[in-house]
């Protein structure tokens, strides 16, 4: 059995008509009629009942039909996989390299291309085309998105080491009440700055990225959220106890093949971090 011949087949069984199937396949009715013939005496079984009336499925042909579309879909994966070079992954923070070994091994000819980004789009530009897929951390506006929770890492506030809140071993956002946090842009996803704001209305000079949430703390003395662990060098992270942890999340849209193993690649490497 050759794929074409199968998809000639499908073609058949899906019309129930050979002259239908004929204009679908761009092809004349002689030979799409011999091309089945061929394919039923390979197999030594009648895959179709055809009648003035019409034509219809044998059980033999109804088993065939559900066989072939896989097939035919496997295959199709397969020459997308094949077809596709590239990947571009979006990144928030300090994330991916187990993954990206994990990923290489699997496709060592890819080319993996990495657009970092700002704090004012946590999706990484996956709505607007911009990445295939985004390892990034949330809460954010997940609506259109499918995403797959990789980790989740407590938070602290980001304080200068001379506040006098620094030598605590936790404190709650109601201690950070009275001050500036840093704030995003207008037009920054609501659900992610709400929860980089504590969950509430807050004001405070407007940053973009982690550099320049850092020079707020260490210039302005304002506040603000970030993932326990990280080293910030001057800067010190207090454990916050009223906060949910802020997920480390895998984002995409399209279950293209490369993107998909990419998923899975991240599903592999995580709980070994």
């Amino acid at each position: 059995m050759e794929l074409r011949t199968l998809r000639y087949f499908v073609a058949v069984a899906e019309e129930l008509h050979f002259g239908r199937a004929a204009q679908r396949l761009h092809l004349s009715q002689p030979p799409l009629s011999r091309a089945i013939k061929h394919l039923e005496h390979d197999l030594g079984v009648t895959l179709l009942d055809r009648s003035p009336a019409g034509v219809t499925l044998t059980d033999a042909g109804q088993i065939l039909l559900a066989e072939a579309r896989v097939l035919l879909d496997h295959a199709g994966r397969i020459r997308a996989k094949l077809a596709r070079t590239t990947i571009t992954v979006g990144m928030l923070g300090d994330h991916g390299t187990r993954m990206a070994e994990a990923f290489r091994r699997k496709h060592p000819n890819v080319e993996i291309r990495v657009r970092e980004t700002d704090l004012t789009d946590p999706t990484c530009g996956l709505r607007t085309g911009q990445v295939d897929v985004a390892l990034t951390r949330g809460p954010f506006d997940e609506s259109g998105l499918k995403t797959l929770v990789l980790r989740q890492d407590p938070v602290g506030a980001v304080l200068r080491s001379d506040d006098p809140l620094a030598a605590r071993e936790r404190i709650t956002t109601a201690d950070l009440a009275d001050r500036d946090w840093f704030q995003f842009p207008d037009g920054t996803d609501e659900i992610w700055r709400n929860y980089w704001n504590g969950g509430e209305p807050r004001g405070g000079p407007t940053v973009r990225a982690v550099q320049e949430c850092v020079q707020s703390v260490l210039w302005n003395g304002s506040v603000g959220l970030a993932p326990l662990g990280h080293d910030l060098g001057e800067l010190v992270v207090v454990p916050l106890t009223d906060m949910p942890p802020s997920p480390v999340v895998i984002a995409w849209i399209k279950d293209d093949p490369l993107t998909l193993d990419f998923v899975e690649a991240a599903s592999q490497a995580y709980p070994r971090l």
